[in-house]
């Protein structure tokens, strides 16, 4: 069931390498535009002018957007800070909404065209993955796992059980499709294989939007501080 509707929703998405907003009417269901890049600039530097753009390429204002999501994990912990504290100063600013969205699924639904099953891959340390896998009708991603961490090994050996064809998406899924071929395995196309705000907007529409205090980051597995803290307690 949606919960966004007759409005306009903006989408960020600051997970990884790319920064990627875009804009939604929820009313006619159409992408009035969206920007996503590669930059070696911090997503700081980029996430604002990459709004302010698309905006203002479709002769809308800021005050025009009636809500916002945001990628909140997992992905990158710079970037996820920085997306999720760009959105809550723009909520704020403009007394509006927002929702965070798994940047997992927000992967799936830029595949959500294809029906059938789809599993998100995101390269997390060494040999272990993000994780979560979709059945997808065409309009909707359901999940049918649990977000997670496992070894590429022990995705691949759920995957092989899985008894259908799979979409892979996400920015550990070329090399998951290269070393471990099967004929089940189908690789996203280069566009929808990276996550961007189009995802976003579209797993948004089910999202309950929250005040902006409410919007907190979703890391699945403790930062770097974290870890070298506990380990000098132990």
């Amino acid at each position: 069931m949606r919960t966004v509707t007759d409005l306009l929703l903006l989408g960020i998405d600051t997970s990884g390498r790319t920064a990627s907003a875009a804009l939604f009417d929820t009313d006619s269901e159409a992408f009035l535009a969206q920007k996503t890049l590669y930059t070696q600039k911090t997503h700081s530097q980029v996430i604002m002018p990459v709004v302010k753009d698309i905006i203002a390429q479709t002769g809308k204002t800021v005050k025009d957007i009636g809500a916002i999501a945001v990628a909140n994990g997992p992905g990158s912990y710079t970037g996820l800070r920085i997306g999720v504290a760009a959105v809550k100063a723009l909520a704020f600013g403009l007394d509006i909404k927002c929702c965070g969205v798994s940047t997992l699924e927000g992967l799936a639904y830029n595949n959500v065209s294809y029906v059938g099953t789809v599993c998100s891959i995101m390269k997390a340390r060494g040999e272990l993955v993000y994780t979560c896998t979709y059945k997808c009708d065409g309009y909707v991603a359901e999940k049918i796992t649990e977000e997670k961490i496992v070894s590429r090994d022990e995705l691949a050996e759920f995957l092989a059980f899985n008894g259908e064809n799979v979409l892979l998406c996400g920015d550990g899924a070329a090399d998951f499709f290269t070393d471990y071929r099967s004929p089940k395995f189908i690789i996203a196309s280069p566009q929808n294989r990276i996550q961007n705000a189009v995802g976003v907007c579209l797993a948004g529409l089910s999202k309950e939007l929250v005040e902006p205090e409410k919007l907190e980051v979703s890391y699945l597995q403790k930062v770097k501080a974290e870890k070298d803290l506990e380990d000098k307690k132990s």
